[in-house]
């Protein structure tokens, strides 16, 4: 099997990420760390009620009888792979994973800020301090920018100063500020995406109603819930896509969905077409059955779930791209190899390859790596 390429990985902002790097206007109430109430190293957000903890931030490979202490932990004692780039190199190797694409964490967090010219001050001083981070491994770290979505002209802007930064895709905000992801506006947004081939990604965790805070308060039953939970508000953002006619009008538009697992997405598949033949949702906005712009159009990263390589509606169609999750507590991370090993069991050298490192690589088009 060829070295992997992680889809969806993670760092953990340092102190200086938004202090040093955001426009002077803001800089006294820029993202910084504090100790909150506990006396914990914790990041203080303008206009969140709550200071936001960065242990399990960092999580990767700690037992969960240990996440009480890890939770207590300050930066300086968070492993040095979640923000340093030649420590990160250390735990690519010893992983087997030639390359990452790199996703905020703090940044998921912010998306559901309400002040949306600070979300985008936040996110351009991020964008900075990102290209300084891939900058130290070019072709190892590949990181995708953020965008506030406050205005259509606005996020068209950050596309184009995202590409020129040698961004590869750009992190997407679950909520714009105007209307929402189907309404003809974006048409040229969507045009810009294609011309500049920068994926659109949603990660999960970063939408109202399916937010950090939800998935430890869900709105009914037991705490579980929440967790299970999670993954509802990405396949709501793709449903948006799909019957909205986004797809329809931009066939060369591609869409990632991060960290929702993908043993799923055969099943709304056919959900979906079942209710445009028989209740005609989407008719007149979408000429094809909607499974096909989910095909045609969407790539799914996951960690650990044995369930999305038992269709071959979705190993067979390129689209299932691995990811560690490094440095997050949900990572596969020290165990990563064992976990695909063990899940991979019965497919081909050549799906084992797509997976791993042909589809991402593919989807991404990322110089420097074969």
């Amino acid at each position: 099997m060829k070295s992997c390429i992680s889809a969806d990985s993670h760092i953990v902002e340092p102190p200086h990420c938004y202090v040093d790097f955001i426009e002077p206007k803001y800089r006294d109430i820029a993202p910084r760390i504090e100790k909150n109430h506990k006396g914990v190293d914790s990041f203080k957000v303008e206009g969140m009620d709550n200071n936001l903890p960065l242990g399990l931030l960092a999580g990767a490979g700690v037992p969960t009888s240990d996440f009480p202490r890890q939770r207590a932990l300050d930066f300086h004692e968070l492993a040095r792979g979640a923000w340093n780039p030649s420590d990160r190199l250390i735990i690519q190797d010893e992983e087997d994973v030639t390359a990452e694409i790199i996703y905020a964490s703090v940044g998921m967090v912010l998306c559901g800020l309400e002040d949306y010219a600070y979300k985008s001050a936040c996110f351009n001083a991020y964008n900075r301090w990102l290209e300084t981070f891939c900058g130290e491994a070019p072709t190892r770290l590949y990181g995708l920018a953020q965008t506030a979505v406050s205005s259509i002209d606005e996020t068209i802007e950050d596309f184009r100063r995202a590409k020129d930064m040698g961004m590869v895709g750009m992190m997407m905000t679950g909520n714009p500020r105007y209307e929402d992801y189907d309404h003809p506006d974006y048409d040229a947004l969507w045009e810009c995406a294609v011309d500049l081939d920068m994926p659109v990604a949603f990660h999960i965790l970063t939408m109202k109603g399916h937010d950090v805070a939800s998935a430890f308060k869900p709105t009914r039953g037991p705490a579980g819930l929440g967790f299970l939970n999670i993954i509802r508000g990405v396949q709501d953002i793709m449903g948006v896509f799909v019957f909205g006619g986004v797809f329809e009008r931009h066939p060369k538009l591609k869409m990632v969905i991060a960290e929702g697992d993908a043993g799923w997405v055969p099943h709304y598949m056919y959900r979906a077409d079942h209710g445009a033949e028989r209740l005609g949702e989407g008719t007149g906005i979408i000429s094809k059955p909607p499974s096909h712009y989910v095909r045609e159009n969407v790539w799914f990263t996951f960690q650990d779930d044995e369930t999305a390589y038992e269709n071959p509606k979705m190993l067979n169609n390129n689209k299932l791209i691995w990811a560690s999750d490094y440095p997050h507590t949900d990572s596969t991370y020290p165990n990563s190899q064992k976990v695909l090993a063990e899940q991979m069991t019965g497919l081909t050298d050549t799906q084992k390859d797509a997976v791993v490192h042909d589809n991402v690589l593919d989807l991404f088009d990322l110089p420097g790596v074969k």
